[in-house]
């Protein structure tokens, strides 16, 4: 549940995947307005998944960044126009060398509010044509969030590195 000032929302949570999720969730770190992050898995019915469960593709579960932001500083709608930046939409249960369920294009919503921004936000991108592809991008309530293994908790930056690349 978020804090609230005056009414006013202080922190808010967002949830996304976009791949293998140590260059994602560097991505979000950086942004003003983002006061944490975490690594993890979402959007699978087994209960407590590991890396090696989620691996399989079997869990159903997908790579994500959960994003701790102050509405105040960043409006979801700026978190994803970045969500859009950082992927390729437009490719099914794939980023780059990264392939199975587990690395899906996925917004996990966790209000009404945050559901109508990503569609709409959706729907003007297909619109554009700015991909040159159809966005096969989910969007679905938030399930149960699991945090990953803590190696896995800022593995970018604990290596020294700014990104991901192959």
């Amino acid at each position: 549940m978020p804090s609230e000032t005056n009414g006013i929302p202080s922190r808010e949570k967002a949830t996304f995947g976009a791949g293998c999720f140590w260059g994602v969730e560097a991505t979000f770190r950086e942004l003003n307005g983002v006061t944490a992050t975490a690594v993890g898995y979402c959007g699978g019915e087994f209960a407590n998944p590991s890396y090696p469960d989620v691996c399989t593709g079997l869990t159903g579960h997908a790579e994500v960044v959960e994003v701790e932001y102050k509405p105040s500083e960043i409006s979801y709608e700026q978190l994803l126009d970045v969500f859009w930046q950082s992927h390729d939409p437009t490719t099914l249960n794939r980023q780059g060398p990264d392939v199975g369920t587990q690395y899906r294009s996925v917004i996990f919503f966790h209000t009404p509010e945050q559901q109508s921004a990503a569609r709409k936000s959706k729907e003007a991108l297909d619109l554009s044509r700015r991909f040159g592809r159809s966005i096969v991008t989910e969007i679905t309530p938030a399930s149960t969030f699991y945090r990953a293994e803590e190696y896995h908790q800022r593995y970018l930056e604990k290596r020294g590195l700014a990104h991901c690349r192959f």
